[in-house]
Order: structure tokens, then sequence, then C-alpha cells
């Protein structure tokens, strides 16, 4: 079955809201994927085990997001804005090394172009930063943020754009 990318849907097609698809891709994103790469402490921080489902809908609505959907289910999702800025990018680990990844990136680059943006950016996490340099980005600078009190690293990476 392909991998279809749609535009976000607060309601959800069928009356399957995507807030709570794509939290949780994100929590299992977080807590599965990164694990390999994060304490449980900056786990925790990042994908606390008690989100606030309303705010996560308000801020997935206020931004340019689709999902990656396989099979009808929701397996992936990001966004992009019109500096070309992704804020978020995430793939369930069941659909990992599936294109999902890839399907997401090709739809935000297209976006971007679209756009206007000159070149596209991030701040990926230590296990998303391979993905992103397969894809023709580079780091700029290392980061520390701190969320909730737990300090993270992440890379500020960019990818120019014709």
């Amino acid at each position: 079955m392909p991998i279809l990318v749609r535009p976000y849907d607060p309601d959800g097609p069928a009356g399957v809201p995507d807030d709570a698809a794509t939290l949780a891709v994100f929590r299992r994103a977080v807590h599965v994927t990164a694990a390999a790469d994060y304490t449980p402490e900056q786990l925790a921080a990042w994908a606390p085990a008690d989100p606030d489902l309303a705010a996560w809908a308000v801020r997935r609505a206020a931004r340019r997001t689709v999902v990656a959907t396989l099979d009808g289910r929701v397996v992936g999702f990001t966004d992009v804005d019109a500096d070309g800025y992704v804020d978020m990018m995430f793939v369930d680990p069941d659909a990992a090394r599936r294109g999902v990844g890839r399907a997401l990136l090709a739809w935000a680059h297209d976006e971007a172009v679209r756009l206007g943006a000159t070149s596209m950016t991030t701040r990926a996490s230590l296990t998303a930063r391979p993905f992103f340099e397969a894809h023709g980005f580079r780091v700029e600078r290392e980061h520390q943020p701190v969320v909730r009190g737990v300090s993270l690293t992440n890379f500020a990476m960019r990818r120019p754009l014709p």
C-alpha cells in the first residue's frame, strides 16, 4: 500500500481525529526511536507522560501540518513554514524504514519551494540528524536546549533550495 500524505485534519477522516494520532506518533517516536540517543530523564522531559491534547491540537492546526498514512493509519507527520523551517517531523517506529520520512520531507521541500523559501532549516535531534544529513542538510551548530528543566542536544541544520 502506498504512503499517502494529506493535510492535518482536526476532525480526521471518518471522524478519527488527527490530534490524538499525531500525538501518539510523536510520543512513540521519542520514547522508542530516540531512546538509543537520550536518557530516560531526557525522553520524559521531551515527551511527558501527561501531554495536553488540546494544546497539541491547537499547535498542529496552527501550523502547515501534514500527516502520512499507511493503510489508512497515521504513521507520521511534519510541518513547514514560509521560511522553510521544519519544526516537527516524526515517524512511528512501526513504520520506520518504509519511506515515510522521505515522503514527508519531499512534501516539506515542495511546499517550501512553493512558498518561496530559499532554504530549509530544522532543529534535528541526535536521532534525526543522520536522516537529515542523508537528504542534503548540513549542521550549522549544536544546541543544548533546556526542556522542563532538562538539557537536550539538537542541531541547527540547513539545506539550500533551488
